[in-house]
This record gives C-alpha cells, sequence and structure tokens, in this order.
C-alpha cells in the first residue's frame, strides 16, 4: 500500500510533509547534503576551491540508511562513456533507494553552463557569446536542448546560468557572465533558466549575490557595494530569473557583502529572497561555502558553528559534500545551539523538490530514458547529437562581432594568400571556456581525446575557403602556464610542443616572413582558458591589466609592421585593451570562447557565409588603465575635467558592425504623455540599404535628464534583432512602461517612478554617437513606488 508521501493525489507540500514526519533528525540530515563519489580519489589539481584540502573520503556504506540528499557531478568530475555514465548513475541510485527505509534517491546535480558537463558532450558557447548574440529566444532553445540531454542520462538539477553583472573584466569568471548590463543580463539568463526549467531540469541561479563586484576583480575578494548599486545592478537578474523564469534553485555567492559572508546572509537568502521575492525552491552552497564561513570569513569557529549560521540564514543544502550539516549539525541541534524547526524548514524544501521531480513516486525507475531509449546500435548515448551541433553553431556564428573593418579586406577574397598567425590558430583549446570539460576535467587526464569535435579556425578557413592559398605560423607560444603535449585532451598540447621548440625571436622571425609573403595576415589571438591560475581566463584567473597575455601584444605589433594587411581574430574570456592597434589594423573580430562551433562560425563571418551580427555584450577598453568601468555611469563617471584618466572605451558595449547597412526611420511613440504607472508604444522603421542579408540589433536606451539621485546617463531598456534581406523593412514596436523608468531611492532598496521629463534613445550602441533618434516623453501623475511585482521587461514586436 503506497505510503501517504507517494500518494500523487497530494500537493507536493503535503507529501513532503507527511515524509518528514515520519524522519528522524539523523534523516533529515541526510538530506541537506550532497555526496561527491570518486572526488577525493581524483588525482592533479583542484577543480573546486579547496577541493583536496577540504574533501574527506565518501563512506557510502555509512551513509546509506539514512539517505542521501544530493549526488555531485556524477559525469563531471572524470572522463566517462556517457553510456556507461548513465548506467553508473542508474546502479548508485538504486543503491542508495534500496538503503534506506523511504526508498528515497538522490537528487543528482551537474555543471551545465557551456552545455552538459560530461566527456563526449556538445559544447556550447560560453555565456558572453549569449550576451553577444543579443538573442534571448535561441539561448532558451539551447538551454532547452541542454536540458533534455541532462534530464535523459539522469541528472535532475543544473547548476547554472550564472546571472552575475560584470562590473570588472579583470575577473577570471567574466567568460561566465552574460556582460555588463543588467537588463541584458537578466532577459538572456531568465531565457536559459526557462529553457532549462523547461526541460525538467531545476535551474540554479549563481552567484546569490555580488560575487562579480568583487575589490580589484579579484575572485572571492570582498564586495563593497552600496544598497543603490544593489538594487538595480546586481539584484535585478535574479529577480527576473526568479519571478519569470521559474528558476527553482539559487546558489549563494562566496563573497562577503559589506562585511556579512553571503551563506550567513539572512536578509540575502530569507527576507528578500523568500519573503519578498516569493522563491519557494532550494537554497544550495557554492562548493564548500559553509565550510567557507569557519576557514576564509572566519565568523564561525568550528564546523557546527558554520553549519549553524548558514542554516539559519536560507542555506538548504550543502555542496558538494557533506563537511558542516552532518555530524557537527547533529551535534549542535542536540545540545540546543541550533534549532531543530531550522532542520525541519530546510528538510522539508528538499523533500517538496525531489517529489515535484516524481522522487517520492511509488513507480520511481532508476533507468533514465538515455538508457531506455536514446541508445545507438552501437550501444553508445550520443550527447553531441547534430541538432546540439546546429543550434551551437547557430548561437556561435550569431555572437562573433566584428569591431572594427576598413572595407578594404573582409570579407577574404577566395582566392587570397592568407597568413594565418597566432598561437591559437590551430588550437581547440581557443574554443573552450574554463566551464567545458575539455578545460576543466579534461586537463588533468593527458592523452585523453577531446571526445568531440573541435575544428581550429585554421582547419575552418581551409575548408571554407579551398581556392586561397593559407599559410600558418604560430608567432609566439600559447598564453598561459606551459602546457604538455597532452593538455586538453589534444586541444592544444601539439601547438605548444611546437611552439617551445623554437626561440621567441625565431618565431617572430617566422611569423613575420609568413604575414609579409601574403596578401592578408589573419592574427589569432587571445585566452586559453583554465582554473585557479592554470589559465589567463577562468575561474581564479584573474588579471593584472587588460593588456593581451603573454607575448601575443609583441607578436601583433610585429605582424602590423610588416605592412600586410592584419584582420584581427581574438578568441577570448574578457575584453582586451586595443587602442594601440586601433589605427593601424585592416579588420578586428571579438568572439568570446565560441564552443565547439567556434571555428566554423568565425571563418564564416571572414568568408562572408556569415554577415557578423554579434555586439558587445562588454566594453572593449581603450587602454588597460581605467578599471573597474561599465557604460552605465553617472556624469562624473564618464570622462571629464576632473580627471587625468579617460575611461571612454575603444568599443562601446553594444557595438558591432555588419556587411550591410541600414536606415533608421519614423521613430516615435503613441503618447509623448505617459502616467506614471501607464505605458506606450515606441515605433521605429530599419530598412536594410545593402547588397545582402543581414541583421541589425536595436537597441533601446533610456536617459533620465534630472533625478533625486546620480543615475547613469543612459541605461538599456530593450532591444531587438531584426533580420532583413536586400531593400526590405520591418517595424519594431517597444513597449515601455513606465516601471521601467523607475531606480531604487532609498537605502533601503525601495524603488520610485517619478513623474517629469524622460527621453529614450534608439541607437545601435551605448555610445552617444551611435544615437539613431530620440524620442521624448513626460511621465505624469502622481510618484509611484513599485515592487518586484513591477514591469521589468520591455516587450518588443518585429513586424
Amino acid at each position: 500500500m503506497p505510503q501517504p508521501w507517494q500518494d500523487t493525489s497530494l500537493s507536493a507540500e503535503d507529501r513532503a510533509a507527511a515524509l518528514l514526519s515520519s524522519m528522524t533528525l539523523e534523516e533529515k540530515l541526510a538530506q541537506l547534503v550532497g555526496v561527491w563519489p570518486g572526488s577525493e580519489a581524483e588525482e592533479g589539481e583542484d577543480v573546486a576551491p579547496l577541493q583536496h584540502e577540504v574533501s574527506e573520503a565518501v563512506d557510502l556504506d555509512g551513509l546509506l540508511p539514512h539517505g542521501i540528499g544530493q549526488l555531485t557531478r556524477p559525469f563531471g568530475t572524470s572522463p566517462v562513456e556517457p553510456a556507461e555514465g548513465a548506467a553508473a548513475l542508474a546502479r548508485l541510485q538504486s543503491r542508495i533507494a534500496a538503503g534506506n527505509r523511504f526508498r528515497l534517491p538522490a537528487l543528482a546535480h551537474e555543471e551545465c553552463l557551456t552545455g552538459f558537463f560530461a566527456w563526449r558532450a556538445t559544447v556550447f558557447p560560453t555565456p558572453l557569446a549569449w550576451g553577444a548574440s543579443f538573442d534571448p529566444a535561441l539561448v532558451g532553445r539551447a538551454a532547452g536542448l541542454i536540458g533534455g540531454s541532462l534530464r535523459s542520462a539522469g541528472i535532475h538539477q543544473g547548476l547554472a546560468p550564472v546571472l552575475d553583472v560584470v562590473r570588472d573584466p579583470r575577473w577570471g569568471r567574466t567568460e561566465e557572465s552574460i556582460g555588463e548590463d543588467p537588463y541584458l543580463v537578466a532577459t538572456i539568463g531568465t531565457a536559459y533558466v526557462h529553457g532549462l526549467e523547461s526541460a525538467g531540469i531545476v535551474a540554479t541561479l549563481k552567484h546569490f549575490a555580488g560575487y562579480a563586484a568583487s575589490r580589484g576583480g579579484r575572485n572571492h575578494a570582498p564586495v563593497s557595494i552600496g544598497p543603490r548599486e544593489l538594487a538595480d545592478v546586481i539584484l535585478p537578474p535574479f529577480e527576473l530569473a526568479v519571478r519569470d523564469g521559474g528558476a527553482r534553485s539559487v546558489m549563494h555567492s562566496y563573497n562577503d557583502l559589506d562585511g556579512v559572508p553571503s551563506a550567513a546572509n539572512p536578509w540575502l537568502l530569507t527576507e528578500l529572497l523568500r519573503d519578498t521575492w516569493g522563491f519557494t525552491g532550494t537554497v544550495v552552497s557554492d562548493y564548500f561555502g559553509v565550510s567557507f564561513l569557519e576557514l576564509a570569513h572566519r565568523v564561525a569557529d568550528t564546523r557546527g558553528g558554520a553549519a549553524g549560521l548558514a542554516l539559519a540564514a536560507g542555506v538548504d543544502v550543502e555542496l558538494p559534500a557533506v563537511r558542516c550539516f552532518g555530524t557537527p549539525l547533529r551535534e549542535a541541534v542536540l545540545a540546543g545551539e541550533v534549532d531543530e524547526a531550522l532542520v525541519d524548514r530546510a528538510a522539508l524544501r528538499v523533500l517538496r523538490q525531489k517529489c515535484e521531480l516524481g522522487l517520492l513516486d511509488a513507480d520511481w525507475s532508476p533507468m533514465p530514458s538515455a538508457l531506455a531509449g536514446a541508445v545507438d546500435s552501437a550501444g553508445t548515448v550520443d550527447l553531441d547529437p547534430p541538432e546540439m551541433r546546429a543550434v551551437a553553431r547557430e548561437l556561435a556564428e550569431e555572437s562573433v562581432v566584428l569591431l572594427a573593418d576598413d572595407g578594404d579586406v573582409l570579407p577574404l577574397a577566395p582566392d587570397a594568400r592568407i597568413a594565418v598567425v597566432g598561437p591559437l590558430a590551430d588550437d581547440p583549446a581557443a574554443m573552450l571556456g574554463c566551464y567545458t570539460f575539455p578545460r576543466h576535467v579534461g586537463v588533468e587526464h593527458p592523452g585523453l581525446p577531446l571526445g568531440i569535435e573541435v575544428p581550429t579556425l585554421l582547419t575552418a578557413l581551409r575548408a571554407e575557403l579551398p581556392g586561397a592559398r593559407i599559410t600558418h605560423a604560430e608567432g609566439c607560444a600559447a598564453p598561459g602556464p606551459a602546457v604538455s603535449a597532452g593538455d586538453a585532451g589534444g586541444a592544444g598540447g601539439a601547438a605548444s610542443a611546437g611552439a617551445a621548440a623554437l626561440t621567441a625571436e625565431s618565431r617572430l622571425a617566422q611569423a613575420a616572413r609568413t604575414a609579409a609573403d601574403a596578401d592578408v595576415c589573419v592574427a589569432v589571438l587571445g585566452d586559453r582558458s583554465g582554473l585557479f591560475g592554470r589559465g589567463t581566463s577562468g575561474e581564479g584567473c584573474d588579471a593584472v591589466d587588460l593588456e593581451l597575455p603573454g607575448e601575443q601584444g609583441a607578436l601583433l605589433d610585429t605582424l602590423v609592421a610588416t605592412g600586410t594587411p592584419v584582420v584581427l581574430v581574438l578568441f577570448t574570456g574578457r575584453p582586451y585593451a586595443l587602442g594601440r592597434w586601433s589605427r593601424l589594423l585592416a579588420a578586428a573580430v571579438q568572439a568570446f570562447f565560441p564552443g565547439e562551433e567556434g571555428g566554423p562560425a568565425v571563418a564564416g563571418v571572414l568568408s562572408g557565409r556569415v554577415n557578423p551580427s554579434g555586439r558587445l555584450p562588454v566594453s572593449v577598453p581603450y587602454a588597460s588603465g581605467g578599471q573597474p568601468w561599465t557604460y552605465a555611469q553617472p556624469p562624473l563617471g564618464l570622462r571629464g575635467d576632473a580627471s587625468s584618466i579617460d575611461p571612454t572605451p575603444l568599443f562601446p558595449f553594444g557595438h558591432g558592425l555588419s556587411y550591410t547597412s541600414f536606415v533608421w526611420e519614423r521613430a516615435a511613440a503613441d503618447a509623448a504623455d505617459v502616467p506614471t504607472d501607464g505605458e506606450t508604444t515606441v515605433r521605429l522603421t530599419v530598412r536594410n540599404t545593402g547588397d545582402r542579408a543581414g541583421t541589425e540589433v536595436v537597441q533601446l536606451y533610456l536617459h533620465d535628464p534630472v533625478a533625486r539621485i546620480a543615475r547613469p546617463v543612459s541605461r538599456l531598456i530593450g532591444y531587438a534583432r531584426v533580420p532583413l534581406r536586400p531593400g526590405e523593412s520591418a517595424e519594431v514596436h517597444f513597449a515601455f512602461h513606465a516601471d521601467l523608468a523607475s531606480y531604487p531611492l532609498g537605502a533601503d532598496g525601495t524603488r520610485v517612478v517619478e513623474p517629469g521629463a524622460l527621453e529614450l534613445r534608439l541607437a545601435s550602441s551605448s555610445a552617444e554617437s551611435d544615437i539613431r533618434h530620440t524620442v521624448p516623453l513626460t511621465l505624469t501623475g502622481p510618484e509611484r513606488t513599485v515592487d518586484h511585482r513591477r514591469r521589468m521587461v520591455c516587450e518588443v514586436r518585429v513586424k
């Protein structure tokens, strides 16, 4: 006879409560922890902060009688064939369910920032490339495919997306972020959340909150921003993803906010997230984040003390493994130091989520669909099917940004003599961010094949332009620490080994000769991702400045000096200062770790097969100093006579060129006077006046001439991708609501919409020089106070 918690006619809340009432303290605590099988046995460098210092051996047999809350990274810890990994996970889940009296399985989570974090799985572009696409619909499609792949293999929760707004691009995790603008981050990130959740995967918002605003762009460093910046810049992406995206999990950040660690911040994790926003899911710790309260922040002196602080603040699950929420928390509860009601609160949330996922059902089966029906004739599971590669290619193509073009070289002539020079020209690692399996785990397994096809730019260009004469030279060593021939499963090892055989001088001389003997030189430079100092971009790979890493600046100087036109191609995880070459390049192309299809995507832009439509999600600085800086500055944050530092970027947020031309016409609003609780439609006609199809990206910015606090001169409130054939036109409609003009007036985050004059700016970037039309509006009526229920998105229609 089914137990009450197995009765599907009852609500998830009632079923979870019934189960909770039957549990012992030990069984409840078991639901609040993760287990990371095999992590302590993995040799090599850490893939999580302090992994080997904090990890302890897993006594699975000892844990099974009480149950297990979560399984950490069953695919993303070591290389495993997908079919074998799915089968092993199913066996482990059967063992877990059989080992406890309620037959409860674990909830399995995995990373999914650039796709299913597994060997042989599709690697999509990194989030900074999502931002460059300005295409929430496509990002949502990609997330739906990723979610379906996760679900088919037995995974329930995905640790993505990252909703940190970039505040200082020296921060190593800039590549994991979507951009420097909160509206772009919110809309793109919410689309990703919706895609995962629509596939039945619990999306986990990272990192709550303020992580990217750390001092000096340093990982884990303190955050000392004011309450208005927190309310206006940091929080909106999380707010929208909870409200409109339906995210069911939030991960606290490592940093402190004005001295209060996020993991021990009840205002953040309970009062704001739950009591105000109405979040009902689970809050999980970033890996070892509860332990950091004791070991790093030093706001607790014992494991039990750290557990009590986190639990009281609102952390429900300790990840990736049990250290504080197990025996130390049990002892604290029995000693009366922690109220057992807090354990019940967290356990109820976990059990409710397991119920929603079907893990409490009487007919639950550990057999994932990948093993039940999606196995090919060879007995393997395909995690990189053509459909996923096609979407990865589409997203990569949309994310490539044409920064500069003198009109004489691009698109490349099909019969040109092309010198392809640079340490990343023939390196698959150039396409991959640090949260891809090859760069995160594969580098720890020398000789491991990539498991997927990742064409380099050199290979892709030769396929794209078969009639061209293409030569190649590395020019300098690959950026970052020295690597072995087996690095990244073959991603970069051969190139690095070859470069090491030459002196720096001979490499430069060879590059100069190769470039001088060509009609055009394509210089392929950028980052190599890694972890904790093992790369030039990635988690723990923060930059001292924004100069091109390693010897690449000198290489570019050498190539420019040959007199051959140089097209700069950058594969990076952050923007770099390019001012010193701004007048010397024939063209410049930016790609932000574009994934396994990035080589063909960039080659398509260079050949002209792809008309570039990417736009910058982060500003590209002129010089490496003047950081931190983003475009959304109040007047005194812009260039002025009071300082000798000019922070004006070389290429502004939102910038990107095309091979065709567009005219913007007939901009107007339906009403010039709008009530403070009203809305109007802003219309614009866009016409393709060139000779090839292309996509324009229309951006809508808000300018508030006078406010009661210093406000950004301009901030993004809407955007639209407008694909047009030659001679074709379309009308773009922006539904502007007065709520979009709200701002946090009070130090407590209270937002107001005040009457007065506004200016809506239709622009091709955030730069004042790129404003195409201005539409004046006047908000009328009384001042209004708004909250999390306000209109946050400017709905767009293209007709």
